[in-house]
């Protein structure tokens, strides 16, 4: 695979390193009163990783039998009529993920805080405590990496995003899958480095660290958002474009 094919991966890989899974909840874990416990963070880490691979592998899979089923069926109109539903169906997604005004933005921090004070904290809250707990056991942290996958492999729109580029690259499954374990590493490289320097300048990182677990925690929907959005917006604009041509 070229320079000119591995850029657009490893663009989305750090995209996607800056996700829940892969950056905030580790920061959540790296914040925790006093030294934090470096083996956890590494496992928790190993964990959304491994379960991103073995996920990828399989809608490797899926989508190169799809690829087919496409190929044989060729440039249809139907498909790019069902494209552009697809695209519609994203940027609609995406417009209403998030609020994209102040005023939404209150409303809707105004319905979780009274959504909080009905049920008391939330599931992820419960388990980040269970989770920094000096007491737990390690099982703990592999329930919490799993939990935060699964839930957010709804919005992983830049890895489909990948597993689409690896699909339709002339390289084997083989190659595939390689390039698939490098992309899953660059998703976790990140929050390594961070942690390697919350572990050697301690106090001294610690205010840029919060810093930034605050800006993610903030503004991490609306990425989310934006990515979903922008999406739907190139299947749009390339159906368009496709059936104009008819």
């Amino acid at each position: 695979m070229t320079i000119e094919r591995l850029a657009p991966l490893v663009a989305l890989a750090l995209i996607d390193s800056t996700s829940f899974g892969t950056l905030l909840i580790p920061l959540w874990l790296m914040l925790v009163p006093g030294r934090p416990r470096p083996g956890r963070i590494v496992l928790f880490l190993g964990t959304v990783a491994a379960f991103y691979l073995l996920l990828g592998m399989a809608l490797l899979l899926g989508a190169s039998m799809l690829l087919d089923m496409l190929q044989q069926a060729g440039d249809s109109q139907p498909l790019r009529v069902a494209q552009l539903g697809a695209g519609i169906g994203l940027m609609a997604l995406g417009a209403r993920m998030e609020p994209w005004t102040r005023a939404g933005k209150e409303r809707r921090a105004a319905r979780r805080a009274a959504k909080k004070s009905r049920n008391g904290p939330s599931l992820f809250v419960r388990m980040r405590r269970y989770a920094t707990d000096p007491s737990a056991p390690v099982g703990a942290v592999i329930v919490f990496a799993l939990t935060a996958a699964v839930i957010e492999a709804a919005s992983m729109i830049p890895y489909l995003a990948a597993i689409g580029l690896l699909t339709a690259s002339e390289l084997s499954l083989l190659g595939r899958s390689a390039v698939l374990f490098g992309y899953c590493l660059v998703m976790i490289t990140p929050a390594l480095l961070l942690l390697v320097a919350r572990l050697f300048l301690h106090d001294h990182v610690s205010p840029f660290l919060k810093k930034l677990e605050s800006l993610l925690s903030r503004h991490a929907n609306e990425s989310v958002a934006w990515v979903v959005f922008l999406v739907g917006l190139y299947l749009a604009g390339d159906s368009l474009t496709r059936l104009v041509r008819w």
